[in-house]
């Protein structure tokens, strides 16, 4: 068995795990922004009805099914379906920063495990004739150890920032969804 191969292997699944990161973070926080923008606007009462947004999207299903019934216990299973889909569209991809955050320490801690058994290894074949070569075995392990803290910390802060970004957005329909469920009971 090849423990330096498997060594690099866990750096290079730490660096992807790092890149996947920035992606999901690059592309929620697009999201977010855009999402959250339209949402006020709508409940500014500046939003427009046809766009093809998440709080568009909402308030027209509201609006359109609240209006085919006239139960308020009907309209609020409407609205609180509308509202639980539409936060799993805010949820998305949080999983893997999720996933991230959790691997990415125990990647580290097997780089440096399977740095040191590498380092034994090349002890157990030449002793210690070179000091050097030992410390500097043993600095890459520990290397591995603070990539995967690293990794874990940079997701950990994008995940915790995205859900509250959740959160606001949600608060923000909740009050679309109720918007939308007036106007729709309030008929003549």
């Amino acid at each position: 068995m090849n423990i330096q191969l498997l060594h690099d292997i866990t750096f290079y699944v730490l660096y992807a795990s790092a890149a996947l990161a920035t992606f999901v973070a690059v592309e929620r926080m697009i999201y977010y922004s855009v999402t959250l923008k339209h949402a006020r606007r709508f409940v500014a009462g500046n939003g427009d009805s046809e766009g093809a947004t998440l709080a568009a999207a909402i308030v027209k299903e509201a609006s359109t099914l609240c209006q085919q019934t006239d139960s308020r216990h009907d309209i609020e299973d409407i609205t609180e379906s509308i509202y639980l889909g539409a936060r799993e569209n805010l949820q998305r991809h949080l999983w893997m920063l999720d996933t991230v955050v959790t691997a990415a320490p125990l990647l580290g801690l097997l780089g440096t495990i399977l740095g040191i058994i590498d380092t034994f290894t090349a002890l157990a074949r030449s002793g210690i004739s070179d000091p050097q070569s030992v410390s500097a075995g043993i600095g890459t392990a520990l290397f591995a150890t603070a990539l995967g803290i690293a990794v874990a910390l940079y997701g950990l802060l994008f995940h915790n920032f995205f859900q509250d970004r959740v959160d606001r957005i949600s608060e923000t329909i909740k009050i679309l969804l109720l918007g939308a469920a007036r106007g729709a009971s309030v008929r003549p």
